[in-house]
């Protein structure tokens, strides 16, 4: 493995979140040193930090701090990793100041750059193209505008990072944090990216975003009938409901509601039911001190056993551990 330091780029812009570029500079310029200064060990620098900007220019983050680059991103001829960082400001903005910037993204990683995208930074790793026909994610409430965006990407938005050939997307917000320490495992080993999550006091491994999603966002349309359908399902989530009753009930075909169900919400009637219902029991575990026997009745449900199953399956988390994880005292 290389000894010398690796170089580690943060491509910064107009409008970015401050703390997905300081803090992931932070984390890689720690890595070999944090751990090993608090257990009295030689030090050892594993990456060599460094911000780029349009021009080498300053820019203005969305909380209003001025961030000065080290270098002009044209000026970068290697890196080892190039960082985009949140989109912090509004997303189109930012995707058309930032047009003639794209070619710096492609030449890099035509030079051999593994290219990395955090939160709504992976819209502008999509506008070079370098995403087609490839796995990625992105911030869970821009999954839709993004799957507008770009029809050609594999958006899995799931998940809470993904990679493939040389290319890495992190999920909302912070999950700068857990593309950083995949790339420091990537880069360093197992035993470095673990002792460096352990020295700021980081989860090692999250590998699902879902349990910070809202299924609320996919209100977010013109179609009134299938609201009134919304409204009917989230007052009525212990009742047995069905397709077809809730086709009867608002005047519509089955395979009409349907249809319009999912042309407005990106998902099916029974799947909608389905994620709300998750929804209310993560909200009774995060607030309430109930069984979950009587969470689950509450949400629709009586087998716990299969309950369990899709809980986990769409949060990552078994019930008892979302509680120990998110219960507010």
């Amino acid at each position: 493995m290389n000894n010398a330091p690796f170089t580690v780029t943060v491509f910064g812009f107009n409008h970015a979140l401050a703390s997905a570029i300081t803090g992931a500079l932070d984390v890689f310029a720690f890595a070999g040193i944090s751990w090993q200064r608090i257990h009295n060990l030689p030090t050892s620098q594993k990456f060599k930090v460094q911000l780029a900007s349009a021009h080498g220019l300053p820019f203005h983050c969305s909380n209003q701090l001025t961030l000065t680059p080290n270098i002009a991103i044209e000026d970068v001829s290697h890196t080892d990793i190039l960082l985009i960082p949140t989109i912090g400001g509004d997303i189109d903005t930012v995707l058309t100041e930032n047009q003639s910037q794209l070619v710096h993204i492609k030449r890099l990683h035509k030079v051999g750059a593994d290219i990395a995208a955090n939160c709504t930074g992976t819209f502008l790793l999509a506008e070079t193209g370098l995403l087609d026909e490839k796995v990625a994610t992105t911030h869970w409430g821009y999954a839709d505008k993004f799957t507008q965006r770009y029809s050609n990407v594999d958006l899995q938005p799931e998940k809470m990072v993904t990679e493939q050939d040389n290319i890495y997307c992190a999920g909302g917000g912070m999950a700068w944090i857990d593309l950083a320490i995949l790339l420091i495992e990537r880069y360093c080993g197992h035993q470095i990216a673990s002792d460096t999550a352990k020295s700021h006091v980081l989860d090692f491994s999250r590998t699902n975003q879902t349990a910070y999603a809202s299924s609320r966002q996919r209100r977010f349309h013109s179609d009134e009938d299938i609201m009134a359908v919304q409204s009917f399902i989230e007052e009525h989530l212990a009742d047995t409901i069905s397709v077809s009753a809730l086709a009867t009930t608002h005047n519509m075909t089955e395979r009409t509601l349907t249809r319009r169900f999912k042309l407005a919400c990106g998902t099916t009637p029974g799947q909608y039911l389905q994620s709300l219902r998750i929804e209310q029991a993560r909200k009774l575990l995060e607030t309430t001190a109930i069984s979950l026997e009587k969470i689950i009745n509450a949400v629709g449900y009586e087998d716990l056993s299969s309950f369990t199953r899709l809980f986990k399956k769409i949060t990552g988390l078994s019930p008892s551990q979302y509680r120990a994880k998110f219960k507010r005292n």
